[in-house]
């Protein structure tokens, strides 16, 4: 069995998150044994799709014609649309329909969440499917005095520190980071996240970026062995999104063990409890309170990063390829029958 694992422009996502869940793809592949390709031209049993562009419908029509069956890997809801890019609002009210059309052409579907699964059912989509996370690479996120010294001596932070690691999108929260940085003064607030798509933002996030109140960075873009560092080092990974299919930065927070705060939206159901694995929250006032609370009482955030490294060993690559390694044979075969 030999799997396409596709994504078009890849590298222009490679900083995103589909970027990431790709590259999570192929190792956990790796780690599972399964041979895999990223030549489209290459020879393959099965293609996964990743992307819903021209370059992914295309793919999906060719391997129809050629008998192969195609996953598509749902990354992208209407939903998660909104308050992104300039024009995305827009884009998203013909989203629903264009993506549950795209859906549609798939053999089967995997979902990062529960929650996913139930955005995209919701459209009319029928193919069958599965849950699968997007992982995260235990081994590497783990907890790392070292780098988290690296990382507060490259930064110049001596104070308490609160991390995020998005890209600096309206839907991701950065206007409640920096409302809340502006209550607690006192707090390095750190927002990680490449700003090279600076100018697909709207021109109130770009005033943000570029006039950050005194106790907020924007350092930009960091290799992943900064980021280890930056979780490492934070006393609280404050994750203030208003839509998520997963969230994988969140994953790699929870394996580093950083105490974790996070918006009470429904894609946490059912993994992310309140009090247990991690704090959440409604409101700004009371983003500020579980902040200062988990600063303030370093037990809880001890206790709470334990829990959430036994949640990311549960996301774990390994985890992740035997399940992928599942659902290509159950596909392959129940294929082949038909």
């Amino acid at each position: 069995m030999k799997v396409l694992l596709y994504a078009e422009a890849k590298r222009l996502l490679s900083r995103s998150g589909i970027g990431i869940a790709l590259k999570h793809q192929m190792e956990a592949l790796k780690r599972a044994n399964v041979d895999f390709t990223l030549d489209i031209d290459d020879e393959y049993d099965l293609a996964h799709i990743n992307t819903v562009g021209p370059g992914a419908r295309f793919l999906a029509s060719s391997c129809r014609s050629r008998n192969i069956p195609v996953i598509w890997h749902v990354h992208t809801t209407a939903e998660d649309i909104r308050n992104s890019f300039l024009f995305s609002n827009v884009y998203s009210r013909y989203a629903r329909f264009s993506l549950s059309r795209i859906y549609s052409k798939a053999n089967f579907l995997l979902f990062p969440t529960p929650y996913t699964e139930k955005i995209v059912r919701g459209y009319g989509v029928r193919v069958p499917g599965a849950v699968v996370s997007n992982g995260v690479d235990t081994e590497f996120f783990r907890r790392d005095e070292d780098r988290a010294k690296q990382f507060r001596k490259k930064l110049s932070l001596t104070g308490p520190i609160v991390l995020c690691v998005a890209l600096p999108f309206r839907r991701k929260g950065i206007h409640d980071f920096v409302e809340v940085a502006r209550k607690l003064k006192e707090y390095h607030f750190v927002w990680i996240g490449s700003k090279a798509i600076a100018s697909l933002l709207p021109r109130d996030v770009k005033k943000l970026l570029k006039n950050p109140p005194p106790n907020v960075l924007f350092p930009g873009f960091m290799p992943q062995e900064e980021l280890v560092g930056a979780y490492s080092a934070a006393d609280v990974f404050f994750f203030p999104s208003y839509e998520e299919n997963e969230g994988i930065a969140v994953l790699e927070a929870l394996s580093c063990e950083c105490a974790v705060v996070v918006r009470d939206i429904p894609v946490y159901e059912g993994w992310l409890q309140n009090g247990v694995n991690c704090l959440k929250a409604e409101s700004n006032e009371d983003f500020e309170a579980a902040i200062r609370r988990l600063v303030e009482d370093r037990d809880l955030a001890r206790d709470l990063g334990q829990e959430a490294r036994k949640t990311a060993l549960e996301r774990d690559l390994i985890v992740v390829g035997r399940k992928l390694k599942t659902v290509y044979e159950d596909v392959l075969r129940k294929w082949r029958k038909s």
